[in-house]
């Protein structure tokens, strides 16, 4: 099968490429960015890269015409995006997710959409399944930017699967691993990272009593690729990630203990790092009932074993 990838430059998109060349696919990425994630499968006789984006209709049309499916994962996806530039978060969360569902409604080629924990938003009533509701706060706060483009992205699947598009829709929990973001950016794994390598003070936000369920790349990949290979997913949304729940604090002590940094605990100000246009959430916690039963993932990675690849990885790569 010929598979398309877009924003396959990316974290997640490099293991999905990973994952579907080890199943004998064909890998197509669009990607606008670098390729340091995806280096080691350059020369790969059945990846091709394109260095475009998601934004460009004539692209789009040539690669989608080619393929049989398309993951797409293109996204402007971090805090430090959804505060300091909301415009780019919706332009392409938005209207780039519109250029992919066009062109593939167009060739009848099927859409799995990446979507985000993001859009339950605060509601209150864990565990979130996927028929929930979405609570959000003003919009006022550029906070919300995100959860709203990617709900907005889903909402265009379902008209699209209405007018006969097959399409599926994953919904990311915290995933990390090797390859993850940049340093000192993007996901609190990768803040704390840069902080460890470095000795210097992990920071936690508030009381660091905020829960994440983090889960680790391999798991999320073969869910992901699952969810476009299958035939019964079509028309399905599925939480992608554990549901093991671990606070902002413990995951820094565990960072430390697990690298053996010198790094300390120290507690800062929300206000102070993020500004006033920002709202945390207290909680996130998937019930992943429908990934283990229908994408097969059932036995996912623990959390410690997860973190000593992550900082191994980190540490290699910043020697």
């Amino acid at each position: 099968m010929k598979v398309l990838i877009t924003g396959g430059g990316g974290f997640i998109g490099s293991h999905l490429s990973e994952e579907l060349l080890s199943r004998g696919h064909e890998v197509f990425i669009l990607e606008p960015g670098g390729t340091t994630k995806i280096r080691h499968l350059i020369g790969h006789p059945k990846f091709r890269v394109v260095h475009d984006s998601v934004m460009d209709m004539g692209i789009l049309d040539s690669l989608i015409s080619q393929v049989d499916l398309v993951y797409h994962l293109a996204a402007v996806v971090g805090v430090e995006h959804y505060v300091g530039d909301p415009y780019q978060v919706l332009n392409v969360n938005v209207n780039g997710t519109q250029n992919v569902l066009k062109t593939a409604f167009k060739y009848g080629r099927k859409v799995v959409f990446s979507s985000t924990s993001e859009v339950y938003g605060r509601n209150p009533n864990l565990p979130w399944s996927e028929d929930d509701d979405r609570v959000l706060g003003s919009t006022r706060i550029d906070r919300w930017c995100y959860s709203t483009s990617k709900a907005v992205g889903e909402h265009f699947c379902f008209a699209y699967h209405k007018m006969g598009l097959p399409m599926t829709i994953i919904r990311y929990f915290n995933i990390f691993g090797p390859r993850l973001d940049k340093l000192d950016a993007g996901r609190i794994i990768t803040i704390f990272m840069g902080q460890l390598l470095r000795n210097e003070p992990l920071t936690v936000i508030g009381d660091g009593l905020q829960t994440r369920c983090f889960t680790y790349v391999s798991d999320a990949v073969t869910a992901t690729a699952n969810a476009g290979l299958q035939d019964d997913t079509n028309g399905e949304i599925y939480n992608i990630g554990t549901d093991v729940e671990t606070s902002i604090l413990e995951l820094a002590r565990r960072m430390i203990a697990i690298s053996g940094a010198s790094s300390e605990i120290e507690f800062v100000k929300q206000e102070d790092v993020y500004g006033q246009s920002y709202e945390d959430i207290g909680r996130r916690v998937p019930n992943a009932t429908r990934m283990k039963e229908q994408l097969g993932v059932r036995e996912l990675a623990p959390l410690d074993e997860g973190l000593r690849q992550t900082i191994e990885w980190f540490r290699e790569e910043h020697k």
